[in-house]
């Protein structure tokens, strides 16, 4: 009974190298590709065998139910089984221009199907004999034409009568022969693909075995079978996703942390605070102070909405581990975000003998030298910077604490390379971009979630208008208006430069425009992420002066800087942008004791983009609009891999 046990554990290994052999198979030795077409897949990430069965479909073409060519609907792609009732005719329009069409009919009505450039196809149709074409239906004056479709004999069902997989692809490699490559890809590993799933957890969540999901997620009979493909894949991906994170968190608890002093009180910063906190903020420093308490690193992932008063708790997690002992690391993503940090610090912290410093790019080498020295020999307490803070030569004597702002910002690497300057430090993740509770376990699953859910009872609400091209001219007043009293203007843009395929006013023109036509007597300005961050700081810090009065911008501002003054949003082409970064555009003005307004100026008339403009003129809640962008979007921004297809979770 043993030997059998040990030979069949033998088999099972045996035949687990064989696959995993099979698996790494480089791509071009499947039938079918060879080197040329190896080099345009691997553009795609294609590799490996293995590569190409996990490059999954982005979309499905149902060509399985044939419609009546009297019911066809103009625009839509359908599926018709038409009789021949005419040769294929040549028309020559100019020099490198035929057209090739035939005339179909059946029960119902008769169809024109048009080809171009498709000489091959002169003798390939025989009156009398019944076809099926799959193609995109044209009605005009009542003549039905389908253009350029693909098609089957009667008999045959290579393009038509079943569901199509549709992969993303790149230039030269076309869905036919991606197909092609990917049936005999799949015929190679048929029955063969090793089990990953516990059969008790497939049981209970009734999820397809491997090798079915694999094949149907490709070539589904139909979409009840996509639908359980998709399902046991997700599940697997996500199960996967979870209990790696679920790995590191243990990781983390079993590690040794920084136990700070209970002796030391968050109590004697906050009480002389020239303003009070919300209860909001107060919760979250006291999940932050028994963090600190621990024996344990702390991991902890604060979320705010956009002026929730983040960066005060930060203030007072830093100034607790200054006065145990230790020295803070706060990481920023600009230059710019990382001065405003330090004058905040130093308002609150220069009372109490607190020594903070900046380190940004810009810092002369005599400088930098100077604050590395100093660091290194605990002669700063906080060092608040950009990513010059990951630098080898950054050296810290007691690193305690270490906060990074806009997290979604910074890569996993790049948090653990500032975490790596200290032994075992406490980790404070800040971000004002509101992600539903449920996504942010998932995304954050190693780190422990606080929320400041509350804003300052001054901060004033943040008029929303959502406007159409007519109404242009009195937003011109309007603004004219705001830079009268004082006041100063963003104006921001989706693209940098025109592009042929998104019809999106870009910030270069539009600033040509302000500059020359709207707006000449008034100082305007451009910023956008292509210029060298040494110019864009230099515009930023002049706009947060005074010096300028438009600031024409991409969504490079959409990271927390505060300039108190400014009082206009005007956002270009809003249907563009998702509406949780609508709501962090907006959340740029309202930042001072004047009445803010934000213009979102839309095109198109759709229910969605009408949906989504009343969901911003309604609320000013982070979260809310977060929940609301998810149910209309979906989640695949949040998902998003490299083949895509996890868009449909």
């Amino acid at each position: 009974m043993q030997n059998e046990k040990k030979r069949d554990t033998i088999r099972k290994m045996k035949k687990g190298e064989k696959t995993l052999q099979e698996l790494s198979k480089e791509i071009q030795y499947i039938k079918g590709v060879g080197p040329s077409r190896a080099k345009l897949l691997n553009k795609l990430g294609i590799e490996t065998l293995e590569d190409l069965i996990t490059y999954y479909p982005r979309d499905y073409e149902d060509r399985g139910k044939p419609v009546s060519i009297t019911y066809l609907q103009d625009g839509e792609e359908a599926l018709i089984e038409a009789v021949a009732i005419s040769r294929v005719n040549e028309v020559r329009i100019r020099k490198n221009m035929t057209i090739y069409k035939l005339m179909v009919r059946d029960e119902t009505g008769t169809c024109v199907i048009t080809w171009f450039n498709q000489s091959y196809l002169k003798n390939r149709f025989y009156m009398g004999k019944k076809y099926k074409f799959y193609g995109k239906v044209s009605v005009k004056y009542g003549k039905i034409e389908m253009n350029s479709p693909v098609f089957d004999d009667e008999n045959s069902s290579k393009n038509t009568g079943k569901i199509i997989p549709i992969y993303p692809l790149t230039y030269q490699l076309s869905q036919n022969t991606i197909r092609s490559i990917m049936e005999n890809g799949l015929k190679l590993v048929d029955g063969k693909l090793e089990e990953t799933m516990p059969e008790y957890i497939r049981k209970e969540y009734h999820l397809e075995d491997i090798n079915t999901a694999t094949h149907q997620i490709h070539f589904p009979v139909d979409f009840e079978a996509f639908e359980k493909a998709r399902k046991r894949l997700v599940f697997e991906e996500l199960l996967s996703m979870q209990l790696a994170l679920m790995g590191l968190k243990n990781q983390t608890v079993q590690e040794k942390g920084i136990e700070y002093s209970k002796e030391v009180k968050m109590s004697t910063i906050i009480n002389d605070l020239p303003f009070k906190l919300t209860k909001a903020q107060l919760r979250v420093l006291e999940e932050i102070d028994r963090d600190m308490e621990l024996d344990k690193p702390m991991n902890r992932l604060l979320q705010g909405d956009v002026g929730s008063g983040k960066t005060v708790v930060s203030v007072v997690a830093a100034y607790k581990a200054v006065k145990c002992g230790y020295q803070v690391a706060i990481m920023a993503p600009t230059a710019i975000l990382a001065s405003q940090h330090l004058e905040s610090f130093q308002n609150l912290l220069n009372p109490y003998g607190i020594r903070c410093e900046l380190l940004i790019g810009s810092v002369t080498k005599k400088r930098k030298e100077e604050i590395l020295e100093k660091l290194q020999a605990g002669e700063i307490d906080i060092l608040i910077g950009t990513h010059a803070l990951l630098e080898e030569n950054v050296v810290f004597q007691n690193l305690g604490l270490v906060v990074t702002d806009e997290q979604h910002r910074f890569g996993v690497k790049q948090r653990g390379k500032i975490i790596a300057k200290g032994n075992h430090p406490d980790v404070l993740v800040m971000t004002a971009t509101p992600i539903p509770r449920t996504l942010a376990l998932i995304l954050y699953g190693d780190l422990d979630i606080s929320i400041i859910d509350e804003l300052p009872p001054n901060r004033k609400k943040i008029d929303t208008y959502a406007v159409t091209k007519e109404m242009e001219a009195r937003i011109h007043v309007f603004i004219k208006k705001q830079i009268a009293e004082g006041r100063q203007v963003y104006v921001v843009c989706p693209l940098v430069e025109e592009n042929e395929e998104i019809k999106a006013k870009a910030a270069v023109e539009l600033t040509e425009k302000y500059q020359k036509e709207l707006f000449p007597e008034y100082r305007v300005a451009l910023l956008h992420g292509k210029m060298r961050p040494k110019e864009k700081d230099e515009i930023m810090q002049e706009f947060k002066e005074g010096k300028i009065d438009i600031l024409v911008s991409t969504t490079v501002i959409e990271v927390g800087v505060n300039v108190p003054n400014a009082s206009i949003m005007v956002v270009e082409n809003a249907e563009r942008f998702g509406l949780a970064q609508l709501h962090q555009l907006r959340g740029r003005v309202g930042r001072g004791e004047y009445q803010s307004y934000c213009i979102l100026k839309y095109q198109g008339n759709s229910e969605v983009i009408r949906q989504r403009m009343k969901i911003m003129q309604s609320t000013n809640d982070g979260f809310v609009i977060a929940e609301k962008d998810l149910e209309l979007r979906g989640s695949r921004r949040i998902f998003w891999n490299k083949t895509a297809w996890t868009s449909r979770i």
